[in-house]
């Protein structure tokens, strides 16, 4: 097992955040030659991030956000567009299929799924799973978390509320 781009990002992103400036350069250059991707260490990429096939020809913008464990697969392109100064937000749980582009100032929600080659320049709403170029809508998910269960194997730690303590009822303290 090799050392995959995601690796390599990680660590350029740690030397990053405590401003050590020529090593996270040297790292994204190694992503380069060895995986033929552009991941640079300026962009916020969540935990449990993952990359298919190790990183092939992925293009990150340095200034695109991810969020935590999505599925970015093989030659994607996330980038903005020409005249457009503002870059996409992906939203968490996110699966995007082998060669999608998603450009501009978009928001991809919870859950969502881009199908492979789609190009998205719009909004994509949590748990809608979109394909085609220009990406449209194919289905949105009543539940998205019991489909990304159902599709990928396993449950996402999702926050549950503080429980909170049980109040007497009224018959129960009057029968005392």
């Amino acid at each position: 097992m090799g050392i995959d781009a995601m690796s390599l990002y990680r660590l350029g992103r740690k030397l990053y955040l405590r401003g050590i400036p020529v090593l996270p350069a040297v790292l994204r250059k190694a992503i380069h030659y060895i995986h033929g991707s552009y991941i640079p260490a300026e962009a916020e990429i969540g935990e449990g991030t993952q990359l298919g096939y190790g990183g092939m020809g992925i293009v990150i913008h340095k200034d695109a956000k991810i969020g935590r464990h999505c599925l970015i697969s093989h030659q994607v392109t996330i980038g903005g567009r020409s005249g457009l100064k503002e870059l996409p937000v992906i939203g968490d749980y996110v699966r995007i299929g082998a060669g999608a582009k998603i450009l501009g100032n978009i928001r991809i929600g919870d859950f969502a799924v881009i199908g492979a080659n789609a190009v998205v320049v719009k909004d994509v709403a949590p748990g809608a799973v979109v394909g085609g170029i220009p990406a449209r809508e194919i289905r949105r998910d009543a539940d998205p978390l019991a489909s990304y269960e159902r599709e990928m194997g396993l449950r996402p730690p999702v926050r549950r509320p503080e429980p909170v303590e049980s109040v007497p009822s009224r018959a129960s303290s009057a029968a005392q």
